[in-house]
C-alpha cells in the first residue's frame, strides 16, 4: 500500500533504538527523508546507516537531547520544516515504591516525556498548517491510560502529554495536520531487552524465562511481548496521506493487557 508520503521530511526524536528506530525505518521505507536524533552518538549513527542502506533514502543523524532547549534547537536547525514529527524516548526507570521517587526524578522525566515533545510540536505545527500537511505521532505508553505503581515515572507525564496533543489536534485538523498518539505496552525494545537480560543473568535464568514470567504475572492475553517493527508500521500509517481523518486518537498496542472498551 502506498502511504502517499514519499519525498516528505520527518523528524524522529529518540530514534537510535527500539520503537523510535523502527518508526524511522518504516517511514524511510516509504521514501521519507529522515532526521533522527538521540543522545548516544555511536548507536545513533549506526542506526542511521542501517536505515539508509535498507531504504535507499537520505538519513541524517542529529546527536541531541530533546529534553533540553539546546537539543531541540539542534534538531530543528537540521530540519526546520518537517512534514512529519515522531517523538519517543527510552522509558523512565521502573518504580517499586512511589515513596522512592524524588523531585529530581520528576523533573527529569517531565522534561523528556512531556516538555520536550510539547516544545517540538509547538515549534513545528504552525509551519505544517501553513503548508497544508502535517503528521505528528507521540509514542507514549499504555501507562498513560492504565496507571500502575511500577510505571509512575512514565504514566502521569504521558497522560498530560496525551491531554495536550488531543486538545491541539482539534485546532489544526482543518489544515490537514493530524496529531495522534501510540500507547504501547511491553515490547522487545532495547531498554526492555537490557533490563530483562540483566535480571536474567542475576537470577541465573534466560531472557525468555523472565519475559514469560512477566507475561503470566501481568496476564497479557497475547502471551508475549510485542515486536517494535510492528509498532513502527502503525506509526507510519498514522503519518500517511490516508490518515487525514484520524484526529486526536490514542491507540493502545499492548497485546490486550488494558481491559477497556475505549
Amino acid at each position: 500500500m502506498d502511504l502517499g508520503i514519499a519525498g516528505r521530511k520527518a523528524i524522529v526524536a529518540g530514534a537510535s533504538a527500539g520503537m523510535g528506530k523502527s518508526s524511522a525505518k518504516a517511514l524511510a521505507m516509504e521514501g521519507v527523508e529522515i532526521f533522527m536524533s538521540a543522545r548516544g552518538e555511536d548507536r545513533l549513527r549506526a542506526a542511521a546507516r542501517e536505515i539508509a542502506d535498507a531504504a535507499g533514502v537520505k538519513v541524517t543523524p542529529v546527536v541531541a537531547d530533546h529534553s533540553t532547549a539546546e537539543g531541540r534547537a539542534r534538531l530543528l536547525a537540521a530540519c526546520p520544516e518537517p512534514d512529519i514529527l515522531v517523538i519517543t524516548c527510552a522509558p523512565p526507570k521502573q518504580t517499586a515504591d512511589f515513596r522512592e521517587i524524588t523531585v529530581e526524578d520528576w523533573n527529569d522525566t517531565i522534561a523528556t516525556t512531556m516538555v520536550g515533545p510539547i516544545e517540538l510540536m509547538r515549534a513545528t505545527v504552525d509551519g505544517m498548517a501553513a503548508r497544508g500537511f502535517g503528521r505528528i505521532v507521540n509514542i507514549a505508553t499504555g501507562a498513560a491510560k492504565h496507571p500502575a505503581q511500577i510505571r509512575l515515572l512514565s504514566g502521569p507525564s504521558r497522560s498530560a502529554l496525551v491531554n495536550y496533543t488531543v486538545a491541539v489536534s482539534k485546532l489544526v485538523a482543518k489544515h490537514n495536520v493530524a496529531i495522534n498518539n501510540l500507547l504501547p505496552g511491553m515490547f522487545h525494545s532495547a531498554t526492555t531487552t537490557e533490563r530483562f537480560t540483566e535480571r536474567a543473568k542475576a537470577e541465573g535464568r534466560t531472557y525468555e524465562d523472565v519475559v514469560q514470567e512477566f507475561v503470566k504475572s501481568w496476564r497479557i492475553p497475547a502471551g508475549k511481548f510485542g515486536d517494535t517493527d510492528d509498532l513502527g508500521a502503525f506509526c507510519a500509517m498514522l503519518c500517511s496521506q490516508q490518515a487525514n481523518f484520524v484526529i486526536g486518537q490514542s491507540l493502545v498496542i499492548d497485546g490486550g493487557l488494558i481491559n477497556s472498551l475505549f
